[in-house]
């Protein structure tokens, strides 16, 4: 798992953001290019979100690609997913390594370069980075960082760092260019009117 491309990284949307529904628009962007998938989930009681977990994880690995749970690291290991993407207030990247066991990917999320002096950031497989740009599809985010900001943070960690936050076709190729492992996106595939296609456009973006 822990060799799995973070190139193009979806996160799933809120259930009403897509028009198709969230599991035909993860297949069809798994279809166009997406390489790792993450299961945010908020909304729904956690039998539910259990019960949509394992479906993402029948899609993903009928297809080849790894599934992270967002910060629920009791939901990661119930539906033996790949591994799990914490936040800085879930819990320690240590404990959930201790939990899932060292094959698990983990991933954490950086706001600023002050928090890359956490110990914690050693027990992390890779570094979710931002907001680079203002987004929408999450309420408690941090300001935006801006291109600087995350080329800072890409340049001071040995860790590879995928990029999130208001990132879409059109500023894709900017942000692939500072360096980071890979582009996570939520919107720009949720809301797509072709997921398979834009999701190629964003993977091609990576590759330059």
């Amino acid at each position: 798992m822990k060799s799995a491309s973070l190139a193009l990284y979806l996160v799933t949307d809120a259930l009403d953001r897509y028009a198709c529904g969230m599991e035909a628009g993860v297949v069809a962007a798994i279809e166009g290019g997406a390489t790792i998938v993450q299961y945010r989930f908020s909304g729904y009681d956690r039998r539910n979100a259990y019960r949509e977990a394992l479906r993402l994880r029948h899609i993903t690995r009928e297809r080849g690609v790894p599934l992270l749970i967002n910060d629920a690291v009791d939901l990661a290991s119930a539906v033996d997913a790949d591994g799990v993407h914490l936040g800085q207030r879930d819990l320690p990247p240590s404990v959930a390594r201790r939990i899932l066991g060292e094959r698990a990917c983990i991933g954490l999320s950086i706001t600023d370069a002050a928090q890359l002096e956490d110990v914690e950031c050693s027990f992390a497989d890779y570094l979710g980075v931002g907001p680079v740009f203002a987004t929408g599809s999450k309420a408690d985010a941090a300001p935006p960082s801006g291109l600087a900001g995350l080329s800072a943070i890409v340049r001071a960690t040995r860790l590879p760092c995928v990029a999130i936050g208001g990132i879409g076709t059109e500023n894709a190729g900017a942000v692939a260019a500072t360096g980071v492992a890979g582009i996570a996106v939520v919107s720009a595939l949720s809301t797509a009117v072709d997921p398979r296609a834009t999701a190629g456009v964003l993977r091609a973006a990576v590759r330059r």
